[in-house]
Formats: structure tokens, C-alpha cells, sequence
């Protein structure tokens, strides 16, 4: 496999499971209400997807209150995992290969 291809391939797979704990977090939350903070499953996924939170924090205005960021850190993580998929079509159909 290409190198280049191995990276978006690498990178597509990490917004994925980023996604998918964020996802995850949801259901928890919804599934838990205000217990969720002493749950072990949803302390693991918040853990999971803190550095694509904190990323999309880090980038936004003070203006977007805290307890948005998560579902908008889901919907930007959506569409760059709908660009690595777009992207790595492209380097496949350049180099030749059925990916």
C-alpha cells in the first residue's frame, strides 16, 4: 500500500473512533441522565474523544457555550471522515488501485 494512502487511511480510522466515542458518550448520557459523570463507560469515552473536544474548543469562539462543543466536535469529525474518504478514492483511482 502507498504511503500516502496509508496516512489517510490511518487518519480516517482516527476520526472514527473519535466519532464513534463521542456517538457512544451520547448514548450513555441519554441512557444515564445525571448519573453519567459516575459512569465508568461514559468516563472512558469522554476520555477517548477529550483531544478532538479540546481541538474543536481550542479553535471556536468563547461565544459557543461548552456543552455544544461536543456535537459540534461530532459534526466536524462527520465531514473530515467524509473528506479522508473522498480523499483516499482520489489517491487510489491516481495510483491505479482498487481500494
Amino acid at each position: 500500500m502507498p504511503f500516502d494512502i496509508l496516512l489517510v487511511s490511518i487518519a480516517r480510522t482516527l476520526v472514527e473512533v473519535a466519532g464513534f466515542a463521542l456517538l457512544g458518550q451520547g448514548a450513555v448520557a441519554l441512557l444515564a441522565g445525571k448519573t453519567r459523570e459516575q459512569n465508568l463507560f461514559y468516563r472512558l469515552l469522554r476520555t477517548i474523544a477529550r483531544p478532538a473536544v479540546r481541538a474543536v474548543r481550542f479553535m471556536t469562539p468563547r461565544a459557543i457555550l461548552d456543552a455544544h462543543v461536543p456535537l459540534l466536535t461530532f459534526f466536524l469529525l462527520f465531514w473530515l471522515w467524509i473528506a479522508l474518504a473522498i480523499a483516499k478514492r482520489h489517491l487510489c483511482v491516481l495510483k491505479g488501485l482498487a481500494c
